[in-house]
């Protein structure tokens, strides 16, 4: 019956795109978007033959005569299976999706044209090497190759989106790193949140809902409030996308060989990035005489992002440092064409973006940029007219400039051979600043944190300071030598999960804020109670579910005293949990939306219309709240005064009437994974009802915001979506130095990007349940066989 249904579903897409496209065939006709696997294919550029493997689940090894042939090759396979996602990325960046879509993505490319990330990414091209660039030269003729193909159809999001891709350019794969870093970078939307709230706190209140980390780091806040008046805080916090917004996490743990039973290292990583399909990562493994490579690739990049080259294998976490600052500028009076300096009236640089929409006339922007960044505030309409008293705000960000060369430094990675060579590559490492971890074959474990990390002349960059005195302006960068690093520690092991990275001590301001700690101290628990580490049992400790966060706030929630029947279920199934975010359990659905509805209680008078931007779990604030200061609780826009123990039962019942009204089931039957949907939505098709009901995905997860097997829970939006699994390990990966063709892989999605394909979603059920796969070149037999031919 089910097959019958999907085909009856199939018969309709096809007449849907029949109607649509006006061509015959339908379906059949767009299954030739699907990759040639198999034969023989000619490819202008190649000096030699190239052999293109393809295992079962669609993971291709290539094997070439030299490394400009294996760029060919990989611009060829990415545009195979990932073309459509690839020309969507550039278009992001470039902001020049509007010309597509229409004018529903013009505030995405309003932003995208004022911070100019495209015209970035033209100007880092410059600054590399030329064996750089003639690698990202190969791997766009390997691109266009597939381009130019005759006679094939492209994938269906091109005839939906009416419009054909344009050539690749070596520009185009720089882009990805400046849009990796926009999402990897997140404090100029703290900042944003924090100028907000000191519109309506005062300095002690916005000091508590972000505690200084470490406890005597110092807050610049002051009264701030009337610099913010005008400014379109709240417009430019909702600007991007859910995809690109900021988000922190990734786990690594390396083991020196007296921590494993092999005697050699082992490295765990798993970065951390919002769930959606076609994915961010793509499995490749390259053989050349010269260079092997394992791991992931970026559609787009001809780089491997994390991986193994044979002799060194690496890992990267986000820092969570503070590289960007918001400054308000002042206009000069009389002059709106100039800002106020330290020197006096100083001319804006300006240029002109057309921007053309889809449907009706272009839009021309004007971008202003000040000596610390472009004025974003003008990513707003009519934000010229209403700041008061004449002022902007400009971003300061090292991603900006011209002479970033971590492009450069992503291929002297693949290359490194040993410590002093992975030290060397990431001198070029300039944004964004990540936590890398390092092993090799030699039993050598090491860690360090590059990247242009500003020093500032004072304060802590916490909240947007006026631009026009000096000063709070920044005085240079941390000089590489005294960046955070680390060899060979005493007790074998590093751990990161976006923990503080640096000690009291340090001299340098990293971050005021860094993330909770919890995933990083049930790493050290689970390796301080395992024994010698293997492969396996790393794999396992990935899929570990146990919530710190949850066991700590849980005493302090089963001290409420609920009247009701349901009530007292709720509390007998939590007293029972153990913590763990099983898919299968009720505790974790009850406790998650427990949690939301007291965080709501607790914070919602007080922050009015700015609580939906705050709105996140913050276990370690509520129960700071519950323990130390219960004044919070009272609810500032009733009569009477709230204490928490009341507050506990209301936001028990009011948890449990979103439950039973989304549910309209006992509790003890309620389950996590039910809410807690991995969905793996379409940027295109999963906006349109039909074709999201045949091509969408979803599995049930375990595991949430605080659990070493991430996976961030929704807080916020519609009722049938809050708590899907929005933000996860979207990457896996375990590497064995005694044996790195041992070394094991997942990606949450597939590796195509055709929702046609069967490698659409084809490893989402493995990703969940922490089944992993091997790219040994040769371990298991090819399924598919394909030979690149020189012209």
């Amino acid at each position: 019956m089910r097959r019958f249904v999907v085909w009856i579903l199939r018969a309709l897409v096809v007449l849907l795109l029949i109607a649509a496209f006006g061509a015959g065939g339908g379906y059949f006709w767009l299954r030739g978007s699907l990759p040639q696997v198999e034969g023989e294919r000619v490819i202008t550029g190649l000096s030699a033959p190239v052999e293109v493997l393809r295992d079962g689940d669609g993971i291709v090894t290539i094997r070439a005569e030299d490394e400009l042939d294996a760029s060919r090759a990989l611009g060829f396979v990415h545009a195979q299976d990932r073309l459509w996602q690839m020309d969507f990325m550039r278009r992001i960046g470039a902001g020049r999706l509007s010309e597509v879509i229409g004018p529903a993505t013009l505030g995405t490319d309003r932003f995208m044209r004022t911070l100019g990330l495209y015209r970035v990414a033209e100007a880092n091209l410059t600054q590399l090497s030329a064996p750089v660039r003639a690698l990202l030269d190969a791997y766009a003729e390997g691109v266009n190759a597939f381009i130019g193909s005759p006679g094939k159809p492209w994938p269906p999001e091109f005839y939906i989106l009416r419009y054909e891709p344009e050539p690749w350019r070596a520009a185009d794969s720089l882009i990805w790193g400046r849009l990796m870093a926009l999402r990897l970078s997140g404090n100029w939307s703290e900042e944003l949140l924090r100028a907000r709230l000191a519109r309506r706190l005062n300095p002690e209140e916005v000091n508590f809902l972000w505690p200084p980390y470490p406890a005597d780091a110092p807050v610049t806040l002051g009264d701030l409030g009337a610099l913010y008046r005008g400014l379109p805080l709240k417009q430019l916090g909702e600007i991007l996308p859910r995809e690109l917004k900021p988000k922190d996490a990734s786990n690594f743990w390396v083991l020196a060989g007296s921590q494993t039973r092999s005697g050699r290292p082992i490295l765990a990583n798993d970065p951390h990035l919002s769930l959606r399909a076609p994915g961010t990562w793509y499995l490749a493994r390259i053989e050349t005489p010269t260079l092997t490579l394992a791991g992931v690739t970026v559609p787009g990049m001809p780089f491997h992002i994390l991986g193994h080259n044979g002799s060194i294998a690496w890992g990267f976490t986000t820092t969570h440092s503070d590289t960007q600052d918001l400054f308000v500028e002042r206009l000069a009076e009389g002059d709106p064409g100039a800002y106020l300096t330290p020197d006096g009236p100083r001319p804006f640089d300006m240029r002109e973006e057309v921007i053309e929409v889809r449907g009706q006339e272009a839009e021309r922007l004007t971008v202003r940029v000040t000596r610390h960044g472009p004025v974003i505030s003008d990513a707003i309409p009519r934000a010229r007219e209403s700041a008061e008293p004449g002022t902007v705000l400009a971003l300061a960000w090292p991603a900006l400039r011209s002479d970033d060369r971590s492009g450069e430094a992503l291929y002297r990675l693949n290359r490194a051979r040993d410590w002093r060579g992975f030290v060397d590559a990431l001198r070029n490492w300039h944004s964004p600043q990540q936590n890398i971890a390092y092993a090799d074959k030699s039993g050598t474990i090491g860690f360090m944190a590059p990247a242009r990390v500003p020093i500032r002349r004072r304060g802590d960059g916490t909240l947007p300071l006026p631009g026009w005195t000096g000063e709070n302006d920044w005085t240079g960068f941390i000089p590489f030598e005294d960046l955070p690093v680390a060899r060979d520690p005493t007790g074998g092991r590093i751990v990161n999960a976006n923990n503080k990275i640096v000690p009291d001590g340090y001299p340098y301001l990293i971050a005021a804020h860094w993330p909770e700690p919890y995933r990083a101290q049930r790493i050290h628990q689970m390796l301080d109670a395992g024994g010698p580490a293997t492969p396996p049992s790393i794999q396992a400790m990935q899929q570990d579910t146990a919530s710190l966060a949850a066991r700590e706030l849980l005493p302090l929630l089963l001290e409420a005293r609920p009247e009701t029947d349901r009530g007292q279920v709720a509390l007998s199934l939590l007293s029972a949990w153990d913590g763990r975010m099983e898919r299968d359990q009720a505790a974790p659905l009850i406790f998650y939306a427990w949690l939301r509805e007291l965080t709501r209680v607790i914070f919602a008078d007080e922050l009015g219309d700015d609580f939906e931007a705050f709105q996140r779990p913050r276990p370690a604030l509520v129960a700071k709240v519950l323990r130390e200061e219960r004044a919070w609780c009272d609810d500032r826009t009733t009569e009477e005064t709230e204490g928490c123990p009341a507050q506990l039962v209301t936001a028990l019942e009011d948890a449990l009437n979103l439950l039973a009204l989304r549910f309209r089931q006992p509790l003890d039957r309620l389950r996590w994974g039910e809410a807690h949907l991995a969905r793996f939505g379409h940027p295109v098709l999963s906006r349109l009802p039909l074709f999201d009901a045949i091509f969408g995905f979803a599995v049930e997860t375990s595991g949430g915001g605080f659990t070493v097997n991430r996976a961030s829970a929704s807080f916020t939006g519609p009722s049938d979506s809050l708590f899907d699994d929005i933000h996860g390990p979207g990457y896996r990966a375990v590497y064995d130095l005694g044996d790195l063709d041992d070394s094991r892989f997942i990606i949450a999605t597939g590796q195509s990007g055709n929702p046609l394909s069967p490698h659409y979603g084809s490893l989402a059920e493995s990703w969940r349940d922490g089944i992993y796969v091997k790219l040994d070149g040769g371990g298991q037999a090819p399924h598919t066989r394909l030979r690149l031919m020189p012209k």
